[in-house]
């Protein structure tokens, strides 16, 4: 063993990989770190704003077929892999169909941006913030319930919804339940709606959601009802909703509704799907405080 490295002329085994890869001195060297970081960084951009929207998770199917397509060629499963092969070749063309209106917005945001907002990277939030934004929503909706004022709250989580914040008045304001509570007095610009929270943050009021397909939901519910059970059914988020006729607040996650909660009750849910269970860390990695 010690014959064959010691027969080894290291030397020109970096020359021969130096020349094979076009190095051929320092400047080369700084060249290809600087076309590589440069290259890095533009790929992490497109995943941040791709990331903005639902098309992330067709990106994360998109991936699984590559890499099915790829382990069915090396295990040799040559039916599977013929399929997936066809299946990347159209997919290809509908992917410029599927998303025109990401690729519109994230050229958009590209022009908007200035050079400084390039190496913009907020900081971590940590518990303490989630707690206290889940506290300033319960206060609200317990407010507004008194009140009899109608409200609709959405809290976005993994799948992001940047095209329902499109639909409304953008804000990006701290959450406070002063602000929820004069967002949705009636009779002012922006009670009618849903208000979103992202990286708490009040990110936009005013905003139009789906309403649910489903038929056989009671018809007391109301629009906000059903726009609450609609965006819970295309994305991970929750959604607590005051009824304007009864007061009752009621909260709708992954399709599903549950009513007439009480402030406490709210709390413990808002805490269970925001800061408790398996995905505790993956929500608080998505609650950020933005560095003044």
């Amino acid at each position: 063993m010690l014959n064959i490295f010691g027969n080894i002329n290291f030397n020109d085994l970096i020359n021969n990989f130096a020349g094979y890869i076009g190095i051929e001195g320092p400047l080369d060297v700084i060249k290809s770190i600087i076309d590589i970081s440069i290259v890095s960084y533009a790929v992490y951009k497109v995943i941040v704003l791709v990331k903005e929207t639902r098309a992330w998770q067709l990106i994360k199917g998109i991936i699984f077929i590559l890499i099915a397509s790829e382990l069915s060629k090396w295990l040799g499963l040559r039916t599977i892999a013929f399929i997936l092969n066809n299946i990347i070749t159209i997919a290809a063309i509908a992917l410029v169909v599927l998303f025109q209106p990401e690729l519109r917005r994230g050229l958009e945001h590209i022009g908007r941006s200035r050079f400084r907002d390039l190496f913009n990277f907020d900081e971590p939030s940590t518990r303490i913030k989630v707690t206290a934004a889940i506290e300033e929503i319960v206060k609200a909706c317990t407010e507004m319930s008194r009140a009899y004022v109608g409200a609709l709250i959405v809290i976005e989580r993994d799948t992001k919804i940047g095209e329902i914040i499109n639909t409304g008045t953008q804000l990006d304001s701290n959450i406070s339940s002063e602000l929820l509570i004069n967002i949705f007095t009636p009779n002012t610009p922006l009670h009618d709606g849903a208000v979103i929270i992202r990286d708490g943050k009040v990110k936009a009021a005013a905003c139009f959601l789906p309403l649910t397909d489903n038929p056989n939901l009671s018809k007391e519910l109301g629009t906000r009802h059903r726009a609450a059970l609609g965006i819970t059914e295309v994305s991970d988020s929750v959604a607590v909703v005051v009824s304007e006729e009864s007061g009752k607040i009621s909260l709708a996650y992954n399709g599903g509704l549950t009513r007439n909660l009480t402030p406490d009750i709210l709390r413990k849910a808002l805490n269970k799907h925001l800061l408790e269970g398996g995905t505790s860390s993956k929500m608080l990695s998505l609650w950020k405080v933005r560095s003044k």
